[in-house]
């Protein structure tokens, strides 16, 4: 990912779920937070619920890679959260990317050409 970093500590999570503002679908929590910096950081969290450690690892796979493609279009200054519900167990990578596409435009994180594209095809 070329212009984002990763949350990586537990006190980097819970600033963001404590202060940021959460929009959740059926298959992802988001959690967004202003960082007063000129890049985006992501963290993503699969809980043991969704299933063992290979369909952990897929699904945030999944969720990283949905994300790389969309981060071109995706607004600067961010810290972002990705929880994933149990939904996700089974599903596509074209329902992940739907489905994270569909959470970044209600936080209104895409940019102004993406945002307008996503709303022509839905």
């Amino acid at each position: 990912m070329k212009f984002t970093q990763s949350l990586k500590k537990n006190h980097q999570f819970r600033y963001v779920y404590g202060r940021g503002r959460s929009i959740a679908n059926k298959y992802l929590i988001m959690y967004v937070i202003k960082n007063n910096s000129d890049i985006n950081r992501l963290g993503i969290s699969v809980s043991k619920k969704i299933g063992n450690s290979v369909v952990r690892s897929r699904v945030t796979r999944l969720i990283r890679e949905a994300y790389r493609l969309s981060e071109e279009n995706i607004k600067p200054g961010y810290d972002i959260a990705v929880i994933a519900r149990a939904a996700m167990k089974g599903i596509t990578y074209a329902e992940t990317h739907r489905s994270l596409n569909h959470l970044l435009k209600i936080h209104k994180l895409l940019t102004g050409e993406a945002a307008q594209t996503k709303q022509q095809n839905s």
